[in-house]
């Protein structure tokens, strides 16, 4: 399953939500927390795929966004 980047959702939540200032407070507001969450998971995944490539300590984050995002 493709997952949505914290963009993607903040801009489908504001773009469907009515102009208020309060509500879109706070959806910036969960969209940060969505984006720290991601940002987690990508370290942990770094971290866990570096110790396995042979030592090495090497990690292609450019491989990991696209499976994982689906680079549009």
């Amino acid at each position: 399953m493709e997952k949505q980047t914290a963009v993607e959702w903040l801009f489908e939540q504001l773009w469907e939500t009515p102009k208020d200032k309060f509500t879109w407070h706070s959806i910036l507001n969960k969209a940060k927390e969505i984006e720290k969450e991601q940002m987690e998971e990508a370290v942990s995944t770094g971290i866990s795929k570096a110790d396995m490539s042979n030592n090495r300590g090497y990690f292609d984050f450019e491989k990991y966004y696209k499976e994982t995002y689906k680079n549009k």
